[in-house]
């Protein structure tokens, strides 16, 4: 049986790209559930799928954000911003 692979090679560019995707979908499933109105029937069940995209949309940016490795510096002092 073939096993999945689990091992990636990608670029910080390529997770940079794909983060891009996801944010571009978001806005693209955003501008769609704007345009549905909760008062027509008709549009309950789009609106319900919608809304299960934006979710998983987000929740995988989510994991992609919980796998970074953010660095500061060891001998200076660190200010953000």
């Amino acid at each position: 049986m073939p096993r999945y692979n689990r091992s990636f090679d990608l670029s910080i560019n390529d997770i940079d790209m794909i983060e891009e995707a996801l944010r571009a979908r978001g806005r693209e499933l955003s501008g769609m559930r704007l345009a549905l109105s909760e008062e027509n029937p008709a549009h309950l069940e789009a609106i319900r799928v919608i809304e299960q995209d934006q979710r998983a949309n987000e929740e995988l940016l989510g994991r992609l954000h919980d796998q970074k490795i953010f660095y500061r510096p060891k001998t200076a002092v660190y200010v953000s911003g």
